[in-house]
């Protein structure tokens, strides 16, 4: 008899320990490195250039409502312009993570898995 093909595949579960050690593996210790290492200055400089923004608005409200044409002025531009970064981060990180970070968490997770 044969085995079903379709069937899934059963992966066997990593205990605490193995957990544990997991931790202060170099493989995974590379992995939060490589997280870290975009997801920390990339918040930060969002966080900054919206702190900019607002900012603005607080201090400099007669530029920010300075017409650029018709009634949009540039609050409104730098306000969509928040959108727009958030919605251009977030597709670099997916590419980043595709990339970087998913190919060592797969192999990590083989390992521990099994």
């Amino acid at each position: 008899m044969s085995a079903d093909s379709s069937a899934p595949v059963r992966r066997r579960e990593p205990g605490a320990a193995e957990f544990r050690a997991m931790q202060k593996d170099p493989e995974f210790l590379d992995l939060k490195k490589t997280f870290r290492g975009f997801a920390f200055p990339m918040s930060i400089a969002f966080f900054l250039w919206y702190m900019f923004y607002v900012l603005l608005a607080v201090y400099a409200k007669d530029w920010m409502g300075t017409p650029v044409f018709g009634n949009v002025n540039w609050g409104v531009i730098m306000g969509l312009l928040q959108f727009v970064t958030t919605f251009a981060i977030t597709w670099i990180y997916v590419n980043f993570a595709n990339k970087k970070i998913e190919p060592k968490a797969a192999a990590i997770r083989e390992r521990m898995e099994g």
